[in-house]
């Protein structure tokens, strides 16, 4: 038997599952991607970027941050970032993945536990993984899930400290956590609050600092701003007290051994956050967008969320990719969403709303979906 043997068996028992994934070119109007505000291809952020090379900022880093790869670039956009977002200090990672694994496998110490929302990232949960702390699951968005959670910890004679772990907005429902009431459970308890802002960054709160920027610089809060979304570059940064940047520094083994970011995309994500203040009328017209899907997609049984993702929520997975593939023919990239990525029974199609769509794109999707669902 070959040694490739059992990967390939691998690959044919996903492909009779329809389940093989593959990778395909970009094709159709935008109804799928994380590039809320458009900035992606920014102007003013490949001018930052053109700017940066001609004054000799380096396309590569060439070392982790600790050995030669710290560039004056990363710490300019670390300082930056700190006072956008009112943190004490800011750490720059390479993805809002490595991110994620970096803050969950180190900051949560042994007899930790870490209380953290069902429906979390799958980045959250890679970093548990590797981490010490006790790790359970509460209720999606039930702040006295949280509270019972712990309270039962309590009593079962934990002693450590809680962490509760929630992302703000949810990628996949577009719905919002209960931040006042969860930091209110985190009060009570002593326990720290880790939010994972990655879909709220550049959309939600002043200047698009979050739906957690009235909880930044918090002694107890930790917030993760994922920067390949809104803010249309890449990386990730990770707010909080200057005490967690510099254990991080220290014992954060995904940070540690990681060849540093390239410091030309500190210098556009320097851009990117000035834009947020300079011009929010990219806010402005996102909202308009969304307001104008929800009305026209309202026929087809899409339920407002709020924000800027409107899931449709089909149940079966077959008819989800049908109707996805559909979609696809008639010109619009939007995915179809199954377990399980989605919990069992709630395969949808993913409506991602971006300003690389039109008003008049808008209205030609609901009809699209309209025709698909008959």
């Amino acid at each position: 038997m070959s040694l490739l043997t059992p990967y390939r068996a691998d690959l044919v028992q996903l492909a009779a599952q329809d389940r093989l994934r593959v990778l395909a070119p970009r094709r159709g109007t935008d109804v799928s991607s994380n590039d809320y505000l458009a900035l992606a291809s920014a102007p003013r952020i490949a001018a930052a970027v053109t700017a940066a090379i001609a004054r000799g900022v380096p396309t590569g880093s060439g070392g982790s941050r600790l050995l030669r790869g710290n560039h004056e670039e990363h710490e300019a956009l670390e300082a930056e970032a700190a006072t956008f977002f009112g943190s004490e200090a800011t750490l720059f990672f390479s993805s809002g993945y490595s991110a994620n694994a970096a803050l969950f496998s180190t900051l949560p110490q042994r007899g930790d536990i870490v209380v953290h929302d069902a429906l979390i990232h799958a980045s959250a949960h890679e970093g548990m993984r590797l981490g010490r702390a006790d790790c359970v699951s509460a209720a999606h968005n039930d702040a006295d899930a949280f509270e019972d959670r712990i309270a039962r910890w309590r009593r079962g004679g934990g002693t450590g400290r809680p962490w509760i772990a929630v992302e703000s907005l949810y990628s996949m429902d577009g719905d919002r956590a209960p931040l006042d009431a969860l930091a209110t459970v985190a009060a009570r308890h002593d326990a720290m609050l880790l939010i994972d802002e990655a879909h709220a960054t550049g959309v939600f709160g002043d200047d698009g600092r979050g739906l957690a920027s009235g909880l930044d610089g918090h002694e107890n809060v930790v917030t993760l701003h994922t920067c390949g979304k809104a803010l249309g570059c890449e990386g990730a940064l990770v707010c909080g007290p200057q005490v967690m940047r510099d254990f991080l520094i220290n014992r954060g083994r995904g940070f540690i051994f990681s060849t540093a970011p390239s410091p030309l995309m500190a210098s556009a994500l320097r851009e990117s956050l000035r834009i947020l203040v300079d011009e929010p009328e990219h806010r402005a017209a996102l909202w308009q967008l969304v307001a104008a899907a929800e009305r026209a997609l309202a026929r087809c049984g899409v339920a407002p969320t709020g924000s800027q993702i409107l899931p449709l929520v089909l149940g079966d997975e077959a008819r989800t990719m049908r109707v996805a593939a559909a979609l696809q023919a008639a010109g619009f990239d939007v995915r179809g969403i199954r377990p399980p990525t989605v919990p069992a029974g709630t395969s949808r199609l993913r409506i991602s709303l971006t300003l690389n769509l039109t008003l008049d794109d808008v209205e030609a999707l609901a009809d699209a979906i309209a025709e698909a669902l008959k």
